[in-house]
């Protein structure tokens, strides 16, 4: 039966490779869809996507609105328009096709025009996504829509498939919801392994065939993604199973032996319905091992399994009940008889979580450490933990490994402070989880006891996607956007102020450096009475932003905070070409002009740059793009230069009147028509009009030209015949033969200017010998048939008689009208054109009426004579189109020039500090409205530095995005390692230094020290390889501990030195300041009011336990030092412990044994609470997790929580008693305390301005660190 086949091929449709669709996956367990031909075209679909071979089955593309196949290239445009119309609904199939195959369909069907081929419908193939993988089946990197792909309706795409054939690789993908109100195809589903447990003996392989894939959707619950697996794997269905989800790895075989399940860390996966594969975080190549019982019997224990949970049996149902059959069960089947609806998505909505129940609400699970440790993996060393790529998530990881990177802000989690601050309530912030999730990732990659090499960041991301649905999914990002996201969301989540007042911003009113003063406090006092935080003190400085009216001179002055710098390049992408110039003057030559101007500068600047070198109104030039010598496309104000290829040929017509480009401008009465002038060859005439044959027959040759048709020259044919002849002689050697000439007394004569003409009817030619010889011209049928006559030697010429044009010439040529010509162009994009009879449009438009309408041309038709004589013949001798004279400005001369010395001196980091703080003018678009002048001006605007933060974070603007322009200039940008000196750059340190030369108060302005230097030096780097929307991101980063280079690409870390960051590829630099004075400010002072309550605690909980504290090693001291290993300028060992968990709950184990009663029983976590001995508020989690009460039980034994768990301290002081008596190896095996800090405050008393070498060797004499291979 067919059935058989299609349950067969769902089973097979899930072993291909990452391109497989995650559509309706409910539907791989039915046995009926062959009887369905909707849910078969779906299998088929997949199928295909999968490699497989599958015959086209027409029933199952014409079970839906069968597609017309009779249907005109214009009513199948329309046809997928409309389709496309359509708006994307959650649950809702869409098909994704390369642009590779859909630009020359636009092409065949008239769309698109393109200028090297012609495409013809029958030309193109079935729709073909080969394009879009690589050699390996994998999708590419890059799915940007309108670039690299296009989305399509089901409904469309079965209308190509119809037309066109079977499609190659087909890409269906589901319609998700993402945030509010916004939906997206899920363009990447999750792609995961699938294994068979197997009992193989203890010491077995992984054996057997490769494992299959199957892919999922990230809104598929739990209970569909294990149909899915197990119907990969199993074509029963009657056999109970359970799955077990293990570490990510790469395996040989698909067999995998249950004897291996501890050492992968297995844990079994529940089937629940109210649960999505994306709220269990699983992600692309995550591994499943499905286990079937075999003989009624499991293979494995679960309950000897660490990290085992309750058993979820899976137990299929009876495949009929008591009162069903077979065929009764065929006759109720919906799926018989209607399309299956697609599961509908639930978009979780964030919850707001209340300040009482801040910690008990978390949605970020707390870190512990593993319970399992294998003997032979190696502790790494802090702060080198690499970040695996879970689909296109290197933009992520390279920016928190910069941001992780940063001391004082590690500093400010690994102490707990954090928890103190959390603003669960804050409207525009995030109920706390960002900040929770950046914490709990900052203790994994700052373990001081984790053998992990690298670890998967997927709670962190659940978050991110959670709070910021532009990053879910798995397309790659902008780094520089989810850094900005980032800070901003940790703010607001670790904002001090709960409840923001109104604050009115303050204006400038005049005055000199004391009042610039007053106004910036003010400014930043105002900021702060809403905005504090820790991302305050660290990251946000203030800018000064000075307009300048040019009409009034009116000075506004604001002052405003930045968390980032964005700094441009000065080397700005350039685009340059050669522009066809023709004026309206006809004694003025047509000009190629040499044009330099911004790769995003439109047209309309164009045409400002080109009036100004040619003293014409930019408003009355015309450009056109022409293609094929015909005018192709109308490049209006409002068009990019860049969107021009630098092939592509462009005339500038200058016109009499406004070229009406701008979309802003409002057509009047007497305007004149502008409309294009084309030549063509006399069509031969017909008995019967037809417009439509006359178009196909047209044969155009030479170049069309644009005309300006007054409204009187507009009433009659013979009054736009003269128009046309009159701009006809800028084209033709022979324009003196376009009029009728006669010798008139030169005080009688009406002067009729003629520019570039001499007179033709009446010549005086001058001899070899001297002689002037009257010559007349005597006119045949055609120009070219003349007789020069001599008139007689002896009469004596008229000397006060000069020749003068009578008339212009008639039948020189026929001009026909016509219509369709949108924009000037005719025949272009899918527009259509025909010819119009001038008796019609009369008729028309009544009496003394303008003949011409908008969307007119005007052909000239020569017959095979006179186009000879006035153009030449095949070669167009006669013609002047090609003959252009050269213009070069002196503008663009020097821009070359300055080119020239920028590419040889290389770009650098002051370069594009001084682009920033360089003073320009406003653009046209982007108004300063004046208080002053009561209106909108083109004021100078100017961006200065006031105020500096500690963390200078600097982003180099390489990226340009404007509009259908997308780029990235690759310039290598020179930037210090050490010495970045803003001092002079910084207006609050020069003004601070004038007001205090003149006996200011500096420091009542809110003026710090003036004396010391801005200087700053770099300790971590993000760059980009590759191009826009692609790529790759990587870090380099500076471990405070270590006082080492590392570079993070993804889950690979190397050591590396600090000059290999200085590369074309930087894309963000991490800064920080020099100071005689900690850093951070408010956020040091929480951090050392925290170390101090830290220090006490310890203090006190010696004393009370001094009669029976274990023996200390005579290389440690007595009392434990708070900080885990030793910190890099750092003049005492102390610091601060890591508070193993977020939440506020009872150690789950009995603490050990202590003196404290005369029974000798340990207090209970609820009396040590009441202990006399501790402070009233000492206990909240980071002293819980000080005091370490929970040491566990060693016959329990816990799970690992995740697939690559951070291992127990072993260097933790206060564990290091208990590790000399116990049994290490059951203890580590147990032990689940929190992971101490490894950084602590940089209360530095070295001098920060001396030699950096010679305090990189005092540190390093301090550590004994492991080397790592690079």
């Amino acid at each position: 039966m067919q059935s058989d086949s299609s349950t067969s091929v769902k089973r097979a449709a899930s072993e291909g490779p990452s391109s497989a669709t995650p559509i309706s996956i409910d539907h791989l367990t039915h046995t009926t869809s062959a009887v369905n031909p909707a849910r078969e075209c779906e299998i088929d679909a997949y199928m295909a996507e999968q490699g497989e071979d599958v015959p086209l089955n027409p029933v199952a593309l014409t079970q839906q609105s069968p597609p017309a196949t009779n249907l005109s290239i214009e009513e199948k445009v329309a046809r997928i328009k409309e389709l496309r119309a359509k708006p994307m609904i959650p649950g809702d199939t869409w098909y994704v096709i390369s642009r590779q195959w859909f630009r020359p369909w636009e092409i065949a069907c008239g769309i698109l025009l393109d200028k090297v081929v012609v495409i013809r419908e029958e030309d193109i193939d079935p729709p073909d996504n080969s394009s879009l993988f690589d050699a390996q089946g994998n999708l590419t990197s890059s799915l940007v829509e309108n670039i690299d792909v296009e989305f399509l309706p089901q409904e469309a795409w079965f209308e190509l498939v119809a037309w066109y054939g079977q499609p190659i690789k087909p890409l269906p993908r589901s319609v998700i919801a993402r945030g509010f109100l916004q939906c997206s195809l899920e363009l990447r589903p999750p792609r995961l392994k699938v294994l068979v447990l197997k009992d193989l003996g203890p010491d077995g392989n992984i054996t057997g065939p490769p494992h299959p894939y199957v892919t999922v959707s990230i809104r598929d619950n739990m209970k569909t993604l294990c149909k899915a697996l197990t119907s990969t794997v199993m074509a029963l269905k009657n056999v109970p199973y359970r799955i077990w989800k293990i570490e990510p790895g790469d395996f040989p075989g698909s067999h995998f032996p249950a004897s291996q399940l501890v050492s992968w860390r297995a844990k079994l996966v529940g089937d629940e319905i109210d649960k999505t594969v994306e709220d269990n975080m699983i992600g692309t190549d995550d591994p499943f091992v499905v286990e079937f019982q075999e003989n009624g019997s499991w293979i494995v224990d679960a309950s000897q399994i660490v990290g085992a949970s309750a058993p979820s049996v899976h137990v299929p149902p009876p495949l009929f009940g008591p009162d069903t059959n077979f065929f009764s069960s065929m006759g109720n089947n919906p799926t018989l008889t209607s399309f299956p609806s697609i599961q509908s998505v639930r978009t979780p909505s964030p919850s707001r979580r209340g300040s009482s129940s801040k910690a008990n609400e978390s949605s970020v699970v707390p870190f512990k450490s593993s319970g399992y440790k294998p003997s032979f993996k190696t502790i790494q060393e802090p702060g080198i933990l690499g970040l695996g790529n879970m689909g296109n998530t290197c933009f992520m990881n390279s920016a928190l490994q910069c941001l992780a990177h940063t001391k004082e802000l590690t500093d400010y989690f690994l102490s707990g402070v954090y928890q103190d601050e959390l603003n669960p309530d804050n409207p525009l912030g995030m109920s706390g989880a960002i900040a929770e999730a950046f914490g709990m990732l900052l203790h994994r990659i700052w373990a001081r006891d984790s053998t992990a090499t690298s670890y998967a960041p997927r709670e962190f991301k659940s978050q991110l996607q959670r709070f910021a649905p532009q990053f879910s999914g798995y397309q790659q990002h902008d780094s520089q956007e989810l850094v900005a996201f980032l800070l901003d969301g940790l703010h607001e989540d670790l904002n001090r102020v709960l409840k923001k007042p109104y604050v009115e911003k303050p204006d400038w009113e005049g005055g000199q450096d004391l009042e610039l003063a007053k106004l910036a406090q003010k400014s930043w006092e105002g900021y702060m009475q809403r905005n504090d935080s820790v991302i305050v003190d660290l990251f946000q400085g203030q800018y000064q932003s000075t307009l300048v009216c040019p009409e009034c001179q009116k000075v506004s002055i604001t002052f405003d905070p930045f968390m980032y710098l964005t700094l441009p390049l000065p080397v700005k992408k350039k685009w340059r070409h050669t522009i066809l110039y023709v004026p309206w003057d006809l004694s003025e030559p047509h000009k190629k002009v040499s044009v330099e101007i911004g790769l995003d500068a439109s047209f309309k600047d164009l045409k400002t740059l080109i009036g100004r070198w040619m003293g014409t109104q930019p408003e009355n030039l015309l450009t056109i793009e022409m293609f094929r010598d015909r005018f192709y496309k109308n490049l209006d104000d409002s068009v990019l230069c860049g969107e021009l290829h630098n092939t592509d040929i462009i005339y500038c017509f200058e016109l009499p009147c406004n070229s009406r480009q701008s979309r802003s401008y409002k057509q009047k009465d007497d305007d004149p028509f502008i409309l294009p002038v084309i030549f063509a060859d006399v069509v031969p005439p017909r008995s019967a009009y037809s417009s439509h044959s006359r178009a196909a027959t047209t044969s155009n040759f030479g170049k069309p030209f644009i005309i300006a048709v007054t409204q009187d020259q507009a009433r009659s044919v013979e009054g736009m015949y003269e128009a046309v002849i009159d701009r006809l002689q800028r084209w033709t050697i022979n324009a003196r033969d376009l009029f009728t000439w006669e010798a008139r007394p030169a005080d009688d004569a009406v002067t009729i200017p003629l520019s570039r003409v001499s007179p033709i009817d009446t010549l005086a030619e001058i001899k070899e010998n001297g002689d002037v010889v009257d010559e007349m011209v005597i006119e045949g049928d055609i120009a070219d048939q003349k007789v020069l006559v001599e008139e007689d030697a002896g009469m004596e010429p008229v000397a006060d008689e000069v020749p003068y044009i009578v008339r212009t010439k008639q039948d020189i040529f026929n001009l026909r009208l016509y219509t369709g010509y949108k924009d000037y162009t005719g025949g272009i994009h899918g527009s259509t054109y025909r010819s119009e009879h001038w008796e019609d449009r009369i008729e028309e438009a009544g009496l003394g009426a303008p003949l011409l309408k908008e969307g007119d041309a005007l052909y000239c038709e020569f017959d095979e004579n006179m186009k000879a004589y006035y153009f030449g013949n095949s070669q167009f001798e006669n013609a002047q189109w090609d003959e252009w004279e050269t213009f070069f400005h002196p503008e663009y001369l020097e821009a070359q020039k300055v080119a020239a010395e920028t590419k040889n001196r290389g770009i650098s980091l002051d370069d594009c500090l001084a682009e920033f703080t360089k003073e320009e003018q406003l653009g046209e678009d982007d108004l300063w409205y004046c208080p002053r002048c009561k209106k909108h001006q083109q004021a100078t605007k100017k961006f200065d530095l006031w105020k500096v933060p500690d963390i200078l974070a600097v982003h180099l603007k390489r990226f340009s995005n404007s509009r259908a322009l997308r780029d990235k200039i690759d310039a290598f940008v020179d930037f210090p390692i050490e010495g970045l000196d803003l001092t002079t750059l910084v207006s609050e340190r020069l003004v601070g230094t004038r007001l205090a030369q003149s006996g200011v108060n500096i420091h009542e302005l809110g003026i710090g020290e003036v004396e010391e230097p801005l200087i700053y030096d770099l300790y971590a780097v993000d760059e980009h390889i590759g191009g826009l929307g692609g790529g790759h991101y990587r870090a380099y980063a500076l471990n405070h501990v270590t006082e080492q280079w590392y570079h993070f690409d993804d889950s690979f870390v190397t050591r590396a030195e600090a000059r290999e960051a200085v590369n074309a590829n930087a894309y963000l630099l991490f800064y920080k300041r020099r100071s005689n004075a900690p850093l951070g400010g408010k956020t040091h002072e929480k951090i050392e009011e925290t170390f101090r309550k830290t220090v006490d605690a310890v203090d006190m909980e010696s004393t009370t336990e001094n009669d029976v504290q274990l023996p200390t090693p005579p290389s440690e001291s007595a009392a434990p030092a708070p900080f885990p290993f030793p910190l890099t300028q750092q003049p005492s060992s102390v610091g601060y412990l890591t508070p193993r968990s977020n939440t506020r709950s009872t150690p789950a184990s009995s603490p050990p044994p202590l003196d404290d009663g005369d029974d000798g029983d340990p207090p209970t976590f609820e009396e040590s609470q009441n202990d006399e001995l501790l402070p009233e508020d000492s206990l909240d989690a980071l002293e819980i997790a000080s005091h370490r009460y929970d040491f566990p039980n060693p016959s329990d034994r816990v799970s690992p929580t995740s697939s690559i768990e951070a291992e127990p301290d072993y260097d933790d002081p206060q564990c290091s008693s208990l590790l000399r008596d116990a049994n290490i190896d059951d203890w580590v095996t147990n032990h689940s305390n929190g992971l101490p800090s490894p950084v602590g405050s940089d209360s530095d008393m070295m001098n920060p301005f001396s030699n950096v070498n010679s305090q990189k060797m005092s540190a390093a004499s301090m550590m004994d660190t492991e080397e790592i291979p690079r």
